[in-house]
């Protein structure tokens, strides 16, 4: 009987965390965040600011949140999406988090990569050696010539390299 009366208090644990977490899971719109809609990332009234603000970007028209935020490859997209999601839950459970909210290292170079993946040629252009292509400047130009780029002038080391979001930080969702 020892055994029958474990296996019952084991099933109704499992079964009662099945149903928080279903109850959880349907009352946080969850099944939203497996999509790419903007909106899902609006759920969070947090974030409402932020949607907004990308409704009226100059990026609207091209990209969505998942394009700027997400890695560009199935598996690094569902692990970032878990990650954060796990972390966001946390935060937002707890009360746990900064205002204004600031992005996570992780999360910075993932953006960073989405620009530099959709504006390759001109990354390309402006920062030899950053694409594997080589980038050929004529002798002599000087930073005043068509040849060469104001502050992306230079070589720039992998590590040393300029960052795209540094300087253009209010391009995606414009909030100051």
């Amino acid at each position: 009987m020892r055994a029958g009366r474990l296996t019952i208090i084991a099933a109704v644990l499992a079964g009662i965390t099945f149903g928080l977490g279903a109850y959880t899971f349907g009352y946080a719109k969850g099944a939203s965040y497996l999509t790419t809609d903007p909106a899902a990332c609006a759920n969070c009234h947090v974030m409402a600011e932020h949607y907004a603000a990308w409704q009226r970007s100059s990026h609207r028209a091209v990209a969505t949140c998942s394009d700027c935020h997400m890695p560009h490859n199935l598996v690094g997209k569902y692990a970032a999406k878990g990650v954060n999601g796990f972390l966001h839950s946390l935060a937002f459970t707890t009360g746990r988090f900064p205002d204004p909210l600031q992005i996570r290292e992780a999360n910075r170079s993932i953006t960073e990569g989405a620009c530099r993946h959709c504006h390759e040629p001109i990354v390309a252009a402006i920062e030899p050696g950053s694409t594997g292509r080589e980038v050929v400047v004529p002798e002599g130009a000087g930073p005043d010539t068509d040849a060469r780029r104001q502050i992306h002038d230079g070589i720039v080391r992998n590590d040393d390299r300029a960052s795209c979001i540094r300087c253009h930080v209010y391009v995606g969702h414009q909030v100051r």
